[in-house]
C-alpha cells in the first residue's frame, strides 16, 4: 500500500480547504524567513559599517547621537568641535599615535527626488587611508577620488548615483541643513569626478565633498576662532598636504579659509595600534576639553543587544504564533473530515489495512501540508526579501540578497515536521478508533 499517494488523494479530495492550510502555513513561514534574513544582514550591516578605524571623537553628548550621525549618516549631529583640536592628530599631540585623521563636516544634504541624503565635508584620505569594512579598500565603478587642490570636487556612493541617475562630469549642488529644503540650495556646485563601487554600507548613500570647498560655502565659517577650554591658538602654518591654494571647476583660484573659522562635526581616528588606541581613547576622555572618543563597534554592540535583538525575539515570536496557527488549521481540516472519510477509512480496514497503518496515512496527510506550506513559504519569503531589497537599499544603505540563507533557516522544516504530527495526533488517533462495521452499514 502505498501510503504517499494516498495521502495525496486525500489532500486532492479537499482543494479549498487544503490550498487555504498550505497557504496560511506558507505565509507564516515566509515571515519567519524574513526576519531571520533581514535581522542577519542588518546585524553584518551594522557591525561592517562601524570598521576601518578605532574611533570617533566628536563633542561631548550621546554616544550613540556620535556613532549615528557620523557612521550611519542617520539623526542630528553633536554641535561641532574646533578646527585647532583635529590639528592635534595631525601634526600635534596626538599625531604620534595616529596613522589616520579624517574630519567631517557635517550640516548639509542632497536631496534626490523624495529622499534626502548626507553631504559630508571630508579630505581625500577617506578613501585612501581607511578601508571600509576594516579589510577592503574603496574603489571606484567610475572615475576617481577627489583631489585636494580641487576645491568643487565630489564623490558619490552608489546609491545615490544610481537613485539620481548621476555620473562623473554632473554638477551636485547640496542644501544647507538636514531638511533638504529646495529654497536653501547653495549656489556653488560640485562636479562628481568619482562614483564609489557599492560597499553595502551607509556610506553608499552620501555625498563627499572637498572639504575645503564646504568651508567657502555660505553659513559654514565662524566669524571668530571658537573658545574651547582646550584649544591652542590656531595655526597660521597649514597643515601637511594641506593646499596654500586651490581652484574652482574652471580654474579660477580660491584662497583657503582661515583655519581660526573653521571646525569640525567628528574625526574618524586610525591609531597605529592597539596599544596607541587605548591610550589616546583615555587621553581624550580624560582631557575635559569638551571632547570623547567613542569605538563605534562598542555602541553598535550595545544596540544589536539592547535594541535589535529583543526586536528580534518579538518578531519571531509572533511568527511562532501564526505558524502556530497554520498548524491548529492542518488539525481542524483534517479532523473536520474525518466523518467523510469514515467509509474509506473502513474500506481500507476491510482490505486488510491496520489499524497502524490508516493512522500513519493521516499523519502523512498532515506532514504533507505542513512541508508544502513550508516549503512554499520558504521561496516566498526569500521572494519578498528580494523585492523589498530595492526600497531597503535606497532608505537605509543596506542591500538585502534574497539568496542569503541564515542558518538557523534550517530548523524551520524540521520543526514543521514534528508540529504537523502533533496537529495530526489527534484526527489520526479518530481514524485509528473507526468502528469498521459501523462505517460500512452506514451507522454512527
Amino acid at each position: 500500500m502505498n501510503f504517499l499517494s494516498i495521502a495525496w488523494r486525500n489532500m486532492c479530495e479537499r482543494p479549498l480547504a487544503s490550498f487555504l492550510t498550505g497557504l496560511s502555513m506558507a505565509l507564516g513561514v515566509a515571515a519567519v524567513i524574513m526576519v531571520l534574513v533581514i535581522h542577519r544582514v542588518a546585524v553584518e550591516q551594522f557591525e561592517q559599517d562601524a570598521q576601518g578605524y578605532h574611533f570617533i571623537v566628536g563633542g561631548t553628548g550621546g554616544r550613540t547621537e556620535l556613532v549615528m550621525s557620523t557612521v550611519y549618516h542617520l539623526g542630528k549631529p553633536l554641535y561641532p568641535i574646533s578646527y585647532a583640536y583635529y590639528r592635534k592628530f595631525v601634526d600635534g599631540e596626538y599625531a604620534k599615535y595616529t596613522d589616520a585623521a579624517i574630519p567631517y563636516c557635517l550640516g548639509d544634504t542632497f536631496v534626490v527626488g523624495d529622499y534626502k541624503y548626507r553631504a559630508i565635508g571630508t579630505t581625500p584620505d577617506l578613501f585612501e587611508k581607511l578601508k571600509y569594512d576594516g579589510v577592503t579598500p574603496y574603489e571606484f565603478s567610475e572615475g576617481r577620488n577627489f583631489k585636494r587642490e580641487k576645491f568643487r570636487e565630489a564623490v558619490i556612493g552608489s546609491v545615490i548615483a544610481r537613485q539620481g541617475k548621476i555620473k562623473v562630469g554632473d554638477k551636485v549642488n547640496p542644501t544647507h541643513g538636514l531638511g533638504g529644503n529646495p529654497e536653501d540650495e547653495h549656489e556653488e556646485s560640485f562636479e562628481v569626478v568619482g562614483i564609489l563601487k557599492p560597499t553595502g554600507t551607509a556610506n553608499d548613500r552620501a555625498v563627499y565633498v572637498n572639504m575645503e570647498g564646504f568651508y567657502l560655502m555660505p553659513n559654514h565659517s565662524l566669524s571668530a576662532k571658537p573658545k574651547n577650554a582646550d584649544d591652542t591658538e590656531a595655526s597660521t602654518v597649514p597643515e601637511p598636504g594641506a593646499p596654500t591654494v586651490g581652484y574652482d571647476n574652471e580654474g579660477n583660484e580660491l584662497e583657503p579659509l582661515p583655519e581660526a573659522q573653521r571646525e569640525v562635526t567628528s574625526i574618524l581616528v586610525l591609531a597605529k595600534g592597539p596599544t596607541e588606541a587605548m591610550e589616546l581613547n583615555f587621553s581624550i576622555n580624560k582631557s575635559g576639553s569638551g571632547t570623547q572618543a567613542v569605538p563605534p563597534s562598542e555602541v553598535v554592540t550595545q544596540m544589536l543587544e539592547n535594541i535589535v535583538g529583543p526586536v528580534r525575539t518579538v518578531l519571531l515570536v509572533l511568527t511562532a504564533l501564526i505558524v502556530l496557527v497554520a498548524a491548529i488549521g492542518i488539525l481542524v481540516s483534517i479532523y473536520n473530515s474525518m466523518s467523510d472519510r469514515a467509509h474509506d477509512i473502513a474500506v481500507m480496514r476491510a482490505l486488510g489495512a491496520s489499524r497502524g497503518a490508516v493512522q500513519s496515512i493521516v499523519l502523512l496527510e498532515a506532514v504533507l501540508l505542513a512541508l508544502l506550506g513550508g516549503l512554499a513559504g520558504w521561496v516566498l519569503g526569500h521572494l519578498m526579501v528580494g523585492l523589498a531589497s530595492p526600497y531597503v537599499e535606497i532608505k537605509t544603505g543596506v542591500p538585502l540578497d534574497m539568496l542569503a540563507v541564515d542558518p538557523k533557516e534550517l530548523i524551520v522544516l524540521p520543526s514543521l515536521v514534528l508540529l504537523a504530527i502533533l496537529a495530526g495526533i489527534l484526527p489520526a488517533i479518530t481514524a485509528y478508533r473507526t468502528d469498521v462495521a459501523k462505517a460500512l452499514s452506514g451507522t454512527r
